[in-house]
């Protein structure tokens, strides 16, 4: 196996295609203008991780220096007329900086092109970069993308936020501009397959999967996939890309200036015109992904309520459609969170025994006619509401049920996940941990003082939820609120009991 560079390993495809080269055996460094925005990647420990700019040749023929396949997965998505004369620039330092260093590939990402070559500038722009590299001395694959499903994406960021918060819409025309989408598992695929490929081809290759789909029909099936309501479409003539950005930046977290270059290039066709990549790169047995599936996958995570990559700050891989800790804030869908902290003076063990014991008979510290009230609501709407009560006073197992929650996980001595089961709107979790308040106050049964945290989240499921979340919200106080001082007061009385 060889050596491979990957630059552009902070973005949304890098940072995934790493862990599978990586799985395939090689040898991975990654370039990056911000390196320190990797380190707590779970491959970090795996790769060689450089500083370096695209624009800095120097820094680029160090980074090259003995590799095979350096994969170039960069790309300015700035507004200004300036931004396509920085990408032809870094294009020509890379490819000149990779026949230096005698690399035998380089891959490139652009995007999808109709036949008629009518682009926005951003796509100009990409096209250009991979005319660059075909017409380099290093032999190149560009492969061109629409859009890419995966949780993370861009695109499909954009897609999730408009379909899930907008029952009825009107909307400019492009959302009736046939496209063809690809799912990000395939894109990686294809991306890992040219480090094996042999031979020196040199072109460009039309990537997609096997659905050709308009805008509308990709919002009616993310919505079928959702579990949402139909959506109500109604195209109208009269949303420039300007205006139409704008309202995407309004309706939904995608700042604008990324909304702007994708709306653009939404209102172009992108339907593959070939594909000849499957000579090189076969299919796979069962074909490649198709759309609501890619969908399907994207929302695993979320559906299978394992939150830990994005929500617990965990360290372990997860699937390519998962979120990763270098995504965009706003992405991996809405997430609201009501997050308390509480000194405690007792030590954690203390603590850890109350958290420990909650629930059932034991209660849930806070006002208990607000729990009272909300198991009978969920009753009535036929969840199982309180009655489940705990199987034991004092210990609990992950995956049995408490009141109407699901133990999900438990790390003895400091944290109790617990994932909502009565009837809501969305997802709910509520998580309580434990830590020592400081390491400098020893005493023979451990620190004298603990830090109590308490986190309630909840991911929204359509209109609905979000309104949910907000006409709750001003009883969270009351509730959640109480929580934190009244556990702290259990853990003191029985600090001094003993």
């Amino acid at each position: 196996m060889g050596i491979v560079l990957v630059t552009g390993a902070t973005g949304y495809i890098g940072g995934r295609l790493v862990p599978e080269l990586l799985a395939a055996g090689h040898e991975v460094r990654c370039a990056a203008r911000h390196p320190e925005r990797l380190r707590d990647l779970p491959w970090a420990g795996r790769v060689r991780i450089l500083a370096g700019d695209v624009n800095d040749s120097g820094a680029m023929r160090r980074a090259l220096d003995g590799v095979d396949v350096a994969y170039y997965l960069v790309h300015s998505m700035a507004a200004g007329p300036a931004f396509a004369g920085r990408d032809r620039r870094a294009a020509e330092s890379f490819a000149g900086a990779a026949a230096e260093a005698g690399a035998r590939r380089i891959v490139y990402l652009g995007g999808l092109t109709h036949a008629s070559g009518e682009l926005s500038a951003h796509m100009r722009s990409r096209a250009e970069v991979g005319e660059i590299f075909l017409r380099a001395p290093t032999p190149a694959v560009v492969l061109r993308a629409a859009v890419v499903i995966g949780s993370g994406s861009a695109s499909f960021e954009m897609l999730r936020y408009l379909t899930e918060r907008l029952p009825v819409m009107t909307t400019p025309r492009w959302v009736r501009t046939p496209t063809q989408p690809i799912a990000v598992r395939d894109m990686l695929r294809y991306l890992t397959a040219w480090t094996e490929v042999p031979g020196d081809v040199n072109r460009a290759f039309d990537v997609g999967g096997p659905d050709v789909l308009t805008y509308e029909d990709m919002m009616h099936g993310y919505a079928a996939v959702a579990r949402l309501p139909p959506r109500l479409i109604v195209p109208v003539p009269l949303l420039s890309p300007s205006l139409s950005s704008h309202w995407v930046g309004l309706v939904t977290p995608v700042p604008a200036s990324i909304a702007r270059p994708l709306v653009e290039s939404l209102r172009h066709e992108a339907v593959c015109a070939e594909h000849d990549i499957a000579g090189f790169v076969p299919d796979p047995p069962a074909g490649l992904i198709g759309f609501e599936e890619s969908v399907r996958l994207a929302l695993h995570r979320i559906k299978e309520a394992d939150v830990t990559t994005r929500w617990s700050s965990a360290s372990t891989p997860g699937a390519p459609s998962d979120p990763l800790p270098t995504d965009p804030d706003w992405a991996g869908g809405s997430l609201y969170a009501d997050e308390r902290e509480q000194d405690v003076a007792a030590p954690p063990q203390e603590v850890w025994r109350v958290i420990e014991a909650i629930g059932g008979a034991n209660g849930w510290y806070s006002l208990p006619v607000a729990w009272r009230a909300r198991g009978l609501l969920d009753r009535l709407l036929g969840g199982v509401g309180l009655r489940r009560g705990r199987r034991d006073p004092h210990r609990l197992r992950v995956g049995e049920s408490l009141d109407f929650w699901r133990v999900e996980e438990i790390e003895p001595g400091r944290l109790l996940r617990l994932r909502a089961e009565m009837r809501l709107p969305g997802l709910a979790w509520l998580e309580l941990s434990v830590a020592p308040a400081s390491a400098r106050e020893p005493s023979p049964d451990g620190p004298a003082r603990a830090v109590y945290r308490q986190r309630a989240l909840f991911h929204p499921h359509g209109l609905l939820g979000h309104a949910y979340w907000w006409g709750i919200a001003p009883f969270h106080s009351l509730v959640f609120g109480r929580m934190p001082r009244n556990i702290a007061r259990a853990a003191e009385s029985a600090r001094r009991r003993h």
